[in-house]
């Protein structure tokens, strides 16, 4: 047995926990992949680094004039995490096994939709400190963002006080489709997911699905229906709602993986009821942290 699981554990019992619990992952479907991706990292805390926009072409004067990158790094450490479930002697003695599976089965489950109620809830809280702040040293959304040493200094945003419509929707993706890198050039990120609330998703149906305006008489055509898709976030503030660069390689959320779920501890307490209780504990290495800002356009929160 390994060292940390106990000899009064039966090895069969250990086997089963493990293999549900690694087949319970891939059962579920989470939406979080569109918004988040998972980084591993090959150490507790670890340095993202990016170099910024390549230099653009300058008329040749005959004399070498160097352009240099920008330095963009964003330092994230990871958190430990744990789930531990237990079955009691009588329940495994009656055959009644089917218990263990479900109980690990659920943990397994527990952990992918706890990532993606982290990954949204991380989208929806960018404008505090709750899950860190974006690599400028701002918060993911503000009103000032700006690439320290870029050769494009002005200040841009996607933070916003809109309430969802479809008015405000083209103002929110006409203002993303004209941020610009750090060289001063646009992105050309391609804006089509629309997160929202609950209470909003009524009215992002109309956006996103509605051939016509559906709030003029004039019933003119809707360009973003069929374009634009949307996903209901529960995490999200009533009033916000957000559109996202879900296309890109990168993702606005960066999950960063320390150690996978996995089972590390196996006892039994003999003075638990039911003839006692074996108990399993999984254990991961997780953090959450924002990527690059211009992936995403904050309509209201």
């Amino acid at each position: 047995m390994p060292p940390n699981i106990a000899a009064n554990v039966p090895n069969h019992l250990v086997i089963g926990a493990r293999t549900g619990f690694l087949a319970a992952i891939p059962e579920v479907v989470q939406p979080y992949q569109q918004i988040a991706q998972v980084f591993p990292m090959n150490a507790k805390t670890v340095t993202l680094t990016d170099i910024g926009a390549a230099p653009l072409p300058l008329p040749s004067t005959g004399k070498n004039k160097v352009q240099n990158f920008i330095e963009k790094a964003l330092q994230i450490t990871a958190k430990d995490w744990e789930i531990v479930v237990g079955i009691s002697h009588n329940a495994i003695q009656d055959d009644q096994t089917g218990d263990l599976n479900r109980k690990v089965r659920g943990a397994g489950e527990g952990f992918q939709t706890w990532i993606n109620s982290e990954s949204f809830q991380a989208l929806n809280d960018g404008d505090t400190v709750n899950y860190g702040k974006c690599y400028d040293d701002l918060y993911f959304y503000s009103n000032s963002h700006v690439d320290k040493g870029a050769d494009y200094q002005t200040v841009q945003d996607n933070l916003n006080a809109l309430a969802l419509s479809l008015d405000n929707f083209t103002t929110v993706k006409v203002a993303a489709n004209k941020f610009k890198n750090d060289r001063g050039k646009p992105t050309r990120y391609n804006y089509n997911l629309l997160v929202v609330s609950p209470e909003l998703e009524y009215t992002a149906g109309q956006i996103c699905l509605n051939t016509e305006a559906y709030d003029t008489a004039n019933r003119e055509k809707n360009p973003y229906a069929g374009v634009t898709r949307y996903l209901v976030a529960p995490e999200f503030d009533s009033t916000a709602w957000a559109l996202v660069a879900s296309g890109q390689s990168i993702k606005p959320i960066i999950i960063g993986e320390r150690e996978a779920p996995n089972l590390i501890s196996a006892w039994f307490d003999p003075d638990g009821p039911e003839g006692g209780v074996y108990y399993f504990k999984f254990y991961a290495r997780y953090v959450f942290a924002y990527s690059d800002w211009r992936l995403v356009n904050l309509g209201n929160s």
